[in-house]
C-alpha cells in the first residue's frame, strides 16, 4: 500500500535570492530565521555578513543548483518571480510525497505563495508562518484550506498520526470532502483535539465513536481513526472510500 511519508521534524529551510533587492529582503529576515540556510549569488554575499545563518554563495546559473536544493531541503523559499520559479523547478518534480515545499515571496513582501507540496510537503503551513513574520498575506489555493474543511492527506499530522490508505483513496475521499458530500469520521482512539480551525466542523462531516455505527450506504467517504487491523477484504469492500489514521498507541482518546 502506497502511503504518504509525512514527517513532523523541524524542516530544513533555504531562503533563495538572485537579485540585490531579494538579497536585502533575505538579510532582513535572517536574524528571525537563524535555522534557515541562505542562498544568494556570489556578488550579493557581502550583504549577508551579519547574518547568523549558513550562507551558500553560488556562482553560475541558479538552475544548476536546483537538484541539490530538492535533495537537501524540506522548504525552499524563493525571493524570485513566480514564473521564473516554475521554470526552475519543473525538471525536478516527482510527486507530492517526495517533493519539497516550494514557496515564493513577492518583491514587495506582501504575499507568500505556496507553489508546490502545500499539504504533504508542509508549504501551506510554512507560508502562514512566513506571512505572520513578514506581515504579509499567505495566498492559499488548496481546496481544503480555502474551504476550511478537513485536509484528508494530513489529518492529525501534528499529533503524530500516520495516514494509511492507497493514494487513490486519499484523492477520492478528498474530493468528496471539498465537494461537501457526506463523510463519516469514526474516532476510536487518539487525541480529540485534531480540529484546530476557529470555524465549526463542516456540516457534511458526521462523527461516530465506532465503525459499527456507520450506515455505509449513506457515506461516499469514510475517515477511520483506529488501531484495528483492517484486512484486504474490508479495503476491497469499501471500494476507494476508506482512509485510515493511526495515532500513537499511547495517545489518549
Amino acid at each position: 500500500m502506497d502511503t504518504p511519508n509525512i514527517e513532523t521534524e523541524t524542516p530544513r529551510v533555504a531562503l533563495i535570492a538572485i537579485t540585490k533587492h531579494g538579497a536585502n529582503q533575505v538579510a532582513a529576515m535572517a536574524s528571525r530565521m537563524p535555522e534557515a540556510d541562505i542562498v544568494v549569488a556570489q556578488k550579493f554575499a557581502a550583504l549577508m555578513v551579519d547574518a547568523p545563518n549558513k550562507v551558500n554563495a553560488y556562482e553560475g546559473p541558479l538552475r544548476e543548483q536546483m537538484a541539490g536544493f530538492f535533495a537537501n531541503y524540506d522548504q525552499i523559499v524563493f525571493f524570485v518571480s513566480l514564473g521564473a520559479v516554475v521554470r526552475l523547478i519543473a525538471p525536478h518534480l516527482k510527486s507530492k510525497e517526495v517533493d519539497p515545499g516550494i514557496l515564493v515571496v513577492d518583491d514587495a513582501a506582501q504575499f507568500v505563495i505556496p507553489v508546490l507540496s502545500g499539504h504533504v510537503g508542509g508549504a501551506n503551513a510554512y507560508a502562514e508562518k512566513l506571512s505572520d513574520m513578514l506581515g504579509a498575506t499567505a495566498v492559499l489555493t488548496t481546496a481544503s484550506d480555502v474551504g476550511k474543511t478537513i485536509p484528508v492527506d494530513i489529518l492529525g499530522r501534528e499529533l503524530g498520526w500516520k495516514v494509511e490508505a492507497p493514494k487513490l483513496n486519499i484523492t477520492r475521499v478528498s474530493a468528496h470532502v471539498v465537494n461537501e458530500e457526506p463523510i463519516a469520521l469514526v474516532q476510536e482512539c487518539g487525541a480529540k483535539n485534531w480540529w484546530t480551525r476557529p470555524t465549526p466542523l463542516p456540516k457534511n462531516i458526521h462523527l461516530f465513536d465506532t465503525f459499527e455505527e456507520v450506515d455505509l450506504d449513506k457515506f461516499p467517504g469514510l475517515l477511520w481513526i483506529t488501531q484495528r487491523e483492517i484486512d484486504d477484504e474490508m479495503w476491497a469492500s469499501l471500494d476507494e472510500r476508506l482512509v485510515v489514521y493511526r495515532p500513537p498507541v499511547d495517545q489518549e482518546a
